[in-house]
């Protein structure tokens, strides 16, 4: 039926009815894979969170050949992202392992990120997503440098191994902005966060959900194995802990740098856990806390040193 607008749109501009761009974009997306691969014999469980992805995704990965089973599959803004999608992996995590899928997807509200599941139901975040791309693209010299831009929160595992790997990961502040101007500025093609933003300059330059997941799928079905077992074989993620300080005083907050006991706590950190460990510190932009991250090689490192450094910022900024 006709499509109608709430508002006038002789008041802002003009508005075009263009449902044949959708088909277009599915075109483009597909494009390139087409003469590489085909998702025949895949079984593939989409979330597409009630959101942007509905009237897409599943259309797309069913002309790739793949059997689509769909999970908050109707358009509803009032359920966007509630108890769904990317940050709520449990419902596809079952999905997945009750239908014996290869592998599942879980969007966001507009799609313009997504995490996977494997098939034995576990999460599959932005630094495998990197890890794996990043392993093809170098394989096919398409990787200059073999550089990867990431965020401060990339996993040090996910660094050491791509390390290994030849590569070299350069991590900017939090936020997929930062991530593409890190790569604007040093030609690097593949670029991402943990949340599952990941832009790859070959085909273009701002984060796509639909996109990461169809490479996503055509690495594993190119390998020939269970994604499960490309994750097995990439790098062990180090335990993280990120804690948030809830700090009313955005002076104190901002300032927290200045705190001598704060930043002798971080200093003995470092000092314990020398070149296993790693430890974040910094001011959320976004609301009143303190958010204090650390990882290590060693749990019990990491949850003793996490606790010391908190005690430290309520002691002192609470």
């Amino acid at each position: 039926g006709k499509t109608t607008l709430s508002s006038s749109a002789k008041q802002w501009g003009k508005h075009y009815l263009r449902a044949d761009l959708i088909g277009n974009y599915g075109k483009a997306l597909q494009h390139p894979l087409q003469n590489q691969v085909n998702l025949s014999g895949m079984k593939i469980v989409l979330d597409v969170a009630w959101g942007a992805a509905v009237g897409i995704a599943p259309t797309i990965f069913t002309q790739m050949g793949a059997d689509v089973i769909c999970l908050h599959n109707q358009p509803d803004g009032d359920r966007i992202n509630v108890n769904c999608g990317s940050t709520h992996l449990d419902i596809l995590a079952d999905a997945v392992k009750e239908y014996g899928a290869h592998i599942g997807f879980a969007f966001d509200g507009d799609a313009d990120r997504v995490l996977a599941v494997d098939n034995l139901g576990r999460q599959v975040n932005g630094d495998y997503i990197l890890y794996l791309w990043g392993c093809q693209l170098q394989g096919e010299r398409k990787l200059p440098d073999n550089l990867i831009i990431s965020t401060v929160m990339a996993n040090l595992g996910f660094e050491r191994a791509w390390k290994q790997q030849g590569g070299k990961l350069i991590r900017t502040a939090v936020g997929d902005q930062y991530v593409q101007a890190e790569m604007l500025k040093r030609g690097g093609m593949l670029g991402g966060e943990q949340s599952g933003h990941i832009l790859c300059r070959h085909y273009g330059m701002t984060g796509d959900g639909l996109l990461t997941a169809l490479h996503l799928a055509s690495i594993v079905k190119i390998g020939g194995v269970s994604l499960a077992q490309m994750v097995d074989e990439s790098f062990q993620t180090y335990p993280q802990v990120l804690q948030n300080v809830r700090v009313e005083d955005r002076e104190k907050r901002l300032g927290w740098e200045k705190c001598q006991a704060i930043q002798q706590a971080i200093a003995l950190a470092e000092v314990a856990m020398g070149d296993s460990g790693r430890i974040l510190v910094r001011a959320s932009g976004t609301e009143p806390v303190i958010r204090v991250m650390v990882e290590a090689r060693d749990r019990e490192l990491v949850n003793y040193w996490t606790r010391e450094i908190v005690l430290q910022v309520q002691k002192h900024l609470g």
